[in-house]
């Protein structure tokens, strides 16, 4: 196992950082750096950007329109991004649902979807949870009856990202109920202006509105929108799953906030205590172990090595880092977190609070919103036991 970046992939990498640095926006840059709010115009600016460069989809092959790079250029790319200050890419759309319609979706359907998502113009979100279906994905009861050339979509969604923003939704609807759960689910492209789409939006501590349901009430969807073969969509689904998780470790933006623990610790005058310096030094031992482990699952690639499904390992640590690195700014600060102030997500403001900064503002909010990163995409729980029983048999 070879972990040494080649001459070629460091000029690669200095590339990268050029062309970020003088496209990147500044002021995102600053909000990103600062874990201040993003507006929808922030996020899709910079999908734009990239979709115009052609890298929103920096992991399609050339023949879907995109760079064609492998997995060791992506990685770097996307440490390049996140380490300059870059938004994470909304994943819905090229991470996601765009290699699912590339593997399983026809030749109309590609033609038709992938130009959008690759664009940064249509704005996709995921409809897999329910109200009795997370981690037990296969239980999902939203129903779609086949009636003629369309489907009828009853049935509701829950903690929908960034849903409040969706124009497309791709849902995982139950078409059968023979057999176990798993065989009756289809996988349906869902257009979210249809009437009878509601989106209500879930009011999170912090005042924030990141999560949403979804409410289909006799939705009329084209059969022609149906991705694959009808009571396949478990299939689809669990290709699916494997990007989200490796996306949700997200080992460049760990490096990133480790910086930042290490500026807010300065500035709070807690950097030289021995004991909270002992904790940073073990929180990047744990980023760096993460980034052994990426790099072990890049170098099996690209020596064409089939490397371990680690993909819920990934996701494992990756989240147990994103929480521990929001305590550890929220320690430095103590009471100057300013929780549940919601103008302080607002880049230039200024607080009042005695011995307060302006970077302290978000901590509260990012360390409450992290809470989340354990359960969703498949619980940790349920992930470990997925891991113990390839590794383990």
């Amino acid at each position: 196992m070879d972990l040494a970046f080649t001459p070629e992939e460091q000029k690669f990498r200095e590339d990268i950082r050029a062309w970020v640095g003088a496209n990147l926006p500044a002021d995102i840059s600053h909000k990103v750096h600062n874990a201040l709010r993003l507006t929808r115009d922030d996020m899709q600016r910079w999908a734009k950007i990239l979709g115009k460069k052609g890298w929103l989809g920096h992991g399609w092959p050339k023949e879907f329109g995109g760079p064609g790079w492998n997995a060791v250029q992506k990685h770097l790319f996307e440490e390049e991004c996140a380490l300059a200050g870059a938004p994470r890419v909304v994943p819905f759309g090229p991470v996601m649902v765009a290699p699912v319609i590339m593997a399983f979706g026809s030749p109309e359907q590609q033609n038709r979807f992938l130009p959008g998502i690759a664009s940064g113009e249509v704005w996709w979100s995921q409809g897999y949870s329910e109200p009795g279906s997370g981690s037990d994905l296969a239980s999902v009861k939203c129903k779609a009856e086949r009636k003629g050339d369309k489907y009828i979509v009853n049935g509701q969604k829950t903690w929908t990202t960034l849903g409040q923003y969706g124009e497309w939704i791709f849902c995982l609807v139950r078409t059968s109920t023979e057999g176990k759960p798993q065989t009756g689910i289809s996988f349906l492209l869902i257009n979210m202006k249809s009437p009878g789409v509601t989106v209500r939006p879930i009011v999170l501590l912090d005042g924030e509105a990141e999560v949403n349901e979804v409410w289909f009430d006799n939705v009329e969807v084209p059969a022609e929108n149906l991705i694959g073969e009808e009571n396949k969509g478990w299939t689809y689904a669990k290709h699916l799953l494997s990007h989200e998780r490796t996306n949700i470790a997200d080992v460049n933006r760990a490096k990133r906030e480790l910086e930042r623990l290490k500026r807010i610790a300065k500035v709070e005058g807690v950097y030289e205590d021995a004991r909270f310096r002992d904790e940073i030094a073990k929180m990047e031992v744990d980023v760096v172990a993460l980034e052994m482990l990426v790099l072990r699952v890049l170098s099996a690639e690209k020596s064409g090595k089939n490397s371990l499904d680690i993909a819920g390992l990934l996701k494992i640590r990756g989240s147990e880092i994103q929480q521990r690195y929001s305590e550890l700014m929220m320690l430095a600060a103590g009471p100057f977190s300013l929780p549940f102030i919601e103008e302080a997500m607002e880049a230039g403001w200024q607080g009042d609070f005695p011995g307060g900064l302006p970077g302290d503002a978000p901590l509260a909010s990012t360390y409450f919103n992290l809470r989340k990163t354990t359960i969703y995409g498949g619980s940790n729980e349920v992930q470990r036991n997925i891991v113990s029983q390839f590794v383990l048999g």
